[in-house]
């Protein structure tokens, strides 16, 4: 597998991690959604779009020299959290919550989460967390609008 690939597989190299790489790729995942600002209606699905598709190639890819759905790819869990954070705004807490819920369902799997995981190669990697972070956006939607109602 090529270089490149195996970096962006491996979420720049998080998923080599000796203590839970998909955390730490998602970790990664919200250090560049804070830092790096795409949050622009339009913009923001053609990143989440390309990095989904970019996921499905790379991560087949990767299947192929570490195995099914390795613990070293975690662009899956890079994409799926930016998808947890799609259309919200930019609040730290926000972000920590998404973050934390993001982790519960990818780890726990609600239906049909699991399910998609049996897709062939690529797609069943990235369509789980993907599936995730729609679950987990949809939260936090609700978290925001309640917010305001809450404790106004």
């Amino acid at each position: 597998m090529r270089g490149l690939a195996r970096v962006l597989a491996s979420g720049l190299g998080t998923g080599f991690s000796p203590w839970a790489p998909g955390t730490v790729g998602s970790l990664l995942a919200a250090v560049i959604y804070w830092i790096v600002d795409v949050r622009t209606w339009w913009i923001y699905p053609i990143v989440l779009a390309l990095g989904f598709l970019l996921g499905v190639y790379v991560s087949g890819k990767a299947e192929a020299l570490w195995g099914h759905d390795a613990g070293r790819i975690v662009i899956d869990e890079v994409v799926g959290m930016w998808v947890a954070m799609a259309f919200l705004p930019k609040a730290f807490w926000l972000l920590v919550i998404g973050f934390f819920l993001f982790r519960v369902l990818d780890i726990w799997k609600p239906f049909p989460v699991r399910r998609s995981q049996k897709l062939p190669g690529g797609w069943g990697v990235m369509t789980d967390d993907l599936l995730a972070g729609c679950y987990a956006n949809i939260l936090l939607h609700l978290a925001w609008f309640f917010k305001g109602k809450l404790w106004a």
